[in-house]
């Protein structure tokens, strides 16, 4: 038995580079790139509006181990354009779904998106459609499909979408998931509705923490790249089915959760609907504490 080798160092999930997160994430030196930087496969759209370009297009994809098992990887750099889907970085995310399907291989998406370039709109919105497919296909054929969410950019948008389809979530604290950002929802509602400046309105509504107690996400975990290893890790061996019947079990969790908190003004309100003890604390607890409180929450099949 061969025994994979791991990279301890310590880093900040948040704070690192696509390339960083995935030297971390899997067994030390098992990792091979495809279509890299030396391929110069950069997007043919954002020459035409002056913006600067980048030789993977923002996304850096490829073939490791986890624990010795093999795993494609697919990492989002959200310096580059916000990690923003285009037709190029999207292509390359759907391509190594299709290659993990047909050769039965589980996949990793290390999400870190604003969402769907606007300089590439309709190419954008194609990706995701084309990617949210792959993902159901290798599904059903039996694959894991875990995506992991904490970088500076978040998941929003179409990346929302792609992680809702995702086999199992692991996400922390500073990550953020919602189908609309902060500034998105600002513009189109206004200040009242919605203050893109008001950091802790902003996670305490769409940070790790708040997505893990509505069942958003799977896993909670530490802002550490060895706790996103860990939790990988044990989120790849658990099977979770893609049929019909799944689905409509998941359509009708969301109908209740919607009936139950639809009319709730604020995370903090869902949160003593829970039954949380001292809600308003929930912000301000370390992981443990907070794993705690999240396990006392009343209603267990709200729990994705």
């Amino acid at each position: 038995m061969t025994v994979a080798t791991v990279n301890t160092v310590s880093l900040s999930w948040y704070e690192a580079s696509a390339r960083q997160r995935i030297e971390t994430l899997v067994d030390a030196g098992s990792f091979a790139e495809f279509i890299g930087p030396e391929q110069r496969e950069m997007s043919p759209h954002l020459a035409i509006f002056d913006l600067p370009e980048q030789l993977d297009d923002g996304i850096v994809i490829g073939r490791g181990r986890l624990d010795g098992s093999p795993v494609f990887v697919a990492a989002q750099e959200g310096r580059f354009m916000g990690g923003a889907f285009g037709e190029v970085h999207g292509a390359k995310l759907n391509g190594l779904l299709r290659a993990a399907r047909t050769l039965k291989q589980d996949l990793l998406i290390l999400f870190d998106t604003g969402g769907v370039r606007l300089q590439e709109a309709n190419a954008g919105e194609l990706a995701i459609a084309e990617i949210m497919r792959a993902i159901i296909e290798a599904r059903r054929g039996g694959i894991h499909v875990v995506g992991l969410i904490g970088g500076r950019a978040g998941c929003y948008g179409g990346g929302s979408l792609i992680a809702g389809t995702c086999s199992r979530l692991i996400i922390s604290e500073q990550g953020r998931l919602s189908v609309s950002g902060p500034e998105v929802i600002e513009t189109n509602k206004g200040i009242e509705e919605f203050d893109s400046r008001d950091r802790a309105l902003v996670w305490r509504t769409m940070g790790g923490k708040h997505r893990y107690l509505i069942g958003g996400a799977d896993i909670f975990v530490d802002d550490e790249a060895t706790a996103f290893r860990e939790a990988a890790i044990d989120a790849i061996k658990i099977a979770r089915r893609c049929d019909a019947e799944i689905l409509e079990a998941e359509q009708k969790r969301l109908e209740r959760r919607l009936q139950r908190f639809g009319e709730a003004e604020d995370a903090v309100d869902i949160w003593e609907t829970l039954g949380i003890g001292q809600p308003t604390e929930i912000p301000a607890l370390p992981t443990g504490a907070f794993l705690r409180a999240a396990a006392n929450r009343e209603n267990a099949d709200d729990a994705r």
